[in-house]
């Protein structure tokens, strides 16, 4: 199995630009899907209390499922804030969002079993090798902003036993709207019906770990909310990561069937997925903290806002002065989806640009400007798509590197 594991293709592009940075160059790095502590700290009152936590000496093994007072915590933050309803024994806590999605992965599925997944998404193509399964990825495309429909998926699904859906989405930065999500959620209730009793159902992983990003008109929606007898089938996964910009504090969780839950736990306990139990005690003392919660927000959201559409707004003056160049408004997250429609156009010096990876490689080192293609989401399709990660850089950042692109993109014909 680890020999037929691909790596992570981000981390090779990272490889490209610290050999950059190396030779003294600077480089707009718009790769990472994480947060630059010095632009986007996580909460003081979070920092504190994690100090606390080590100084009380809470520097033991935490239980495999999580410390009560977290899970009761993520309970009662998921009443308030999503009105959903789940025992403590339906919630699992691990160390971020990766192990709940491998725990996922190893109690729902089996191997040869049939797993769909949209393209572009993140990682779900690796998570499919790891246990064997057999997967089918959709392609989905910007007429739907990058995100599955009820008709690209309901040949898919026949006889699959999860479907991995994620909004707002890595790597796109958009989100289901409620009535394409309810075509979705109709779609699983009715394939369920279809197998019958005592049949093994069609799960939805619901990946919601950037909820609380959404900016202007967008709203965030999930399948339980919309359609309460998808409960049975829907499996959340969920973090601090990145909506508190706290990627490396490590705290995650699901919440979903008890009988799903405690697979989960079993598997992930022999792995040691959890996360520290100072980490988590403070953490629970951060979802109970709705008003400072919302004053964060207030701060890091704006942040976050500011350089997508300082971004986006960039971009959308480069395709007004007639250069090859298109985005979508940002919606959540951190990402921009933006296209650079470059696929047979003359490179200066000679040649074509063929492949997303030949445009990657010219805005590095033409624009100084580090970009991820769509292909490194297991999307085949050789568009021109990119993902533009926000959460690294500053205003000043945009603001310097805009100008680069521009007389780059200026220099083909």
């Amino acid at each position: 199995m680890a020999g037929g594991l691909v790596g992570s293709e981000i981390l090779k592009i990272a490889a490209d630009i610290r050999a950059m940075v190396a030779e003294g160059q600077t480089v707009c790095n718009l790769t990472v899907g994480d947060f630059n502590p010095v632009e986007f700290r996580i909460p003081e009152f979070l920092e504190q209390d994690i100090t606390r936590q080590y100084q009380k000496g809470q520097t033991n093994y935490p239980p495999s499922d999580g410390v009560m007072e977290l899970r009761k915590a993520v309970q009662q933050f998921y009443s308030e804030w999503l009105h959903l309803q789940y025992p403590e024994k339906s919630i699992i806590v691990t160390g971020g969002a990766r192990p709940v999605i491998y725990g996922i992965y190893r109690a729902v599925v089996d191997p040869g079993e049939k797993v769909v997944y949209p393209t572009p998404s993140w990682n779900n193509n690796h998570y499919v090798h790891m246990v064997g399964a057999k997967g089918v990825a959709v392609p989905c495309s910007v007429r739907t902003s990058f995100l599955p429909t009820r008709d690209l998926l309901k040949d898919a699904i026949r006889d699959a036993v999860l479907l991995s859906l994620n909004s707002p989405l890595n790597p796109t930065g958009t989100a289901f709207t409620r009535e394409a999500l309810e075509g979705i959620c109709d779609l699983v209730l009715e394939e369920n019906r279809r197998r019958g009793k005592g049949a093994k159902p069609l799960y939805v992983m619901y990946d919601q770990v950037y909820w609380m990003l959404t900016f202007g008109k967008t709203d965030h929606y999930n399948p339980v909310s919309l359609r309460p007898e998808m409960a049975p089938y829907v499996i959340f996964v969920d973090a601090i990561s990145k909506s508190f910009a706290a990627t490396g504090v490590r705290v995650g969780w699901s919440v979903g069937p008890q009988d799903v839950i405690e697979r989960m736990s079993a598997i992930l306990g022999h792995v040691g997925a959890w996360a520290p139990r100072a980490e988590q005690l403070a953490s629970s003392e951060l979802l109970l903290r709705s008003g400072e919660i919302i004053k964060y927000h207030q701060s890091m959201k704006a942040g976050v806002q500011s350089r997508l559409e300082l971004l986006y707004k960039s971009l959308m003056a480069m395709k007004s002065a007639g250069l090859t160049v298109n985005a979508i408004e940002p919606m959540g997250a951190i990402y921009l989806t933006a296209q650079f429609d470059l696929i047979g156009k003359n490179r200066p010096g000679g040649g074509v640009f063929s492949t997303n990876e030949d445009i990657r490689q010219y805005l590095l080192h033409e624009a100084q400007v580090a970009v991820v293609p769509f292909q490194a989401f297991a999307h085949a399709e050789q568009s021109g798509w990119f993902r533009l990660s926000v959460g690294a850089v500053s205003l000043n950042d945009i603001e310097t590197m805009a100008p680069k692109l521009k007389t780059a993109l200026e220099k083909i014909k």
